[in-house]
């Protein structure tokens, strides 16, 4: 405001921008007040001047206001209060230093260094790392304080038999083996998971397996029904086995039928005929020899092997003579040249505890020429 009246008609200065208070005259009496386009009117001289001081803080209150310039205010160029802002304005996050082209690879290399494991070599140690002694002193002592024995095959079906006279379980009970695999070959290439069928020197089961063969060639299924298959047939049987009207251990079929087989997928799942399985092929002679008495295992979590392999009352050497037999196949999925296929091997019965064996007795040794 550029001036302000007073009663006796003088005009006296005050410092309020684009606002300023007008005498019209001491006649009529009137009294504008001026601002940016508002206009405040005091019709009579004898107004208090409360009335006036309460109109001028109305028009200082629209000064807060952002408003296109008037041709009625007397300088534009005049200072003008600023709102307080009572907020701040959120901080840019600093932005991250490109990395040079190569670095990330080194990069990724060093973390999977980190998380592999390092192999600590004991030898020569007077004790292993993390542990108290290679061996106990006395006949009662922690196990998690010393290193796992590794037993000879012999000696740990000898103690299996034992286990099961102090603890007076049944003698029937089966062994299982249970196996860890080192999948890794080059680079980043592995082992696929595999199922195999394996013939036991001396099986375990008193039934044979029932399977079923599908062909819709005459003289296909008049062989597999004279050697032995329990249930033969072509696509009228996919229905059959939906409801569960059939069951078998194992499903052969021919290469012909096998588009007509495919409902069968998700009820068969793994049991479905495939050619890695050696469940589907021409030679229906050769595939029921191998089914009806094989014994099928399959590696599970992508690296373990869980298998029966005979009954605690077997002779100890028909024991050892299965768990040949299906260590070689094992160690047979893998070229030799990668290293050993089997990590530990680990033996038990149903009711006992586990013990680690070698198997290293079990794989064909090199014979050394000599020179």
């Amino acid at each position: 405001m550029r001036s302000l009246f007073t009663t006796n008609g003088l005009l006296s200065s005050m410092p309020y921008s684009n606002v300023y208070v007008k005498f019209a005259g001491t006649f009529n009496r009137t009294v504008c007040v001026y601002t940016d386009g508002i206009i405040v009117t005091c019709a009579d001289m004898a107004v208090s001047c409360r009335s006036v001081l309460r109109a001028l803080s109305r028009c200082r209150r629209q000064l807060l206001i952002t408003s296109t310039p008037s041709s009625l205010s007397a300088s534009q160029n005049a200072a003008r209060p600023h709102p307080i802002r009572s907020y701040a304005a959120a901080a840019k996050p600093a932005q991250k230093p490109r990395k040079e082209k190569g670095t990330t690879k080194d990069v990724k290399e060093e973390e999977k260094k980190k998380k592999q494991k390092q192999k600590i070599d004991d030898t020569g140690r007077h004790k292993p790392y993390g542990l108290t002694a290679w061996a106990p002193v006395d006949d009662v002592y922690l196990v998690r304080f010393y290193p796992k024995p590794v037993y000879d095959a012999e000696v740990a079906v000898d103690m299996l038999k034992n286990f099961q006279r102090l603890d007076f379980t049944p003698e029937d009970q089966p062994v299982f083996i249970d196996l860890q695999l080192d999948m890794k070959l080059e680079k980043k290439k592995k082992v696929d998971p595999f199922v195999s069928t394996v013939h036991l020197p001396h099986p375990f089961k008193k039934d044979l397996n029932k399977v079923v063969v599908f062909t819709e060639n005459p003289e296909q299924a008049r062989l597999a029904t004279e050697n032995g298959a329990n249930i033969v047939g072509g696509a009228e049987l996919v229905e059959k086995i939906l409801e569960d009207e059939i069951t078998a251990d194992f499903y052969v079929a021919v290469p012909e039928i096998i588009p007509k087989l495919v409902p069968l997928k998700n009820k068969l799942r793994k049991k479905f005929p495939k050619s890695k399985r050696g469940s589907v092929g021409v030679n229906i002679l050769k595939m029921l020899e191998l089914f009806k008495t094989g014994h099928e295992y399959m590696v599970e979590r992508d690296c373990y092997i869980v298998t029966q392999v005979a009954t605690l009352n077997m002779p100890k050497e028909h024991i050892l003579d299965n768990m040949r037999a299906i260590v070689q196949d094992v160690a047979s999925h893998k070229p030799a040249e990668f290293g050993p296929l089997i990590e530990r091997a680990i033996t038990s019965s149903k009711t006992s505890e586990g013990l680690h064996i070698k198997c290293d007795t079990f794989l064909p040794q090199e014979v050394k020429e000599e020179a």
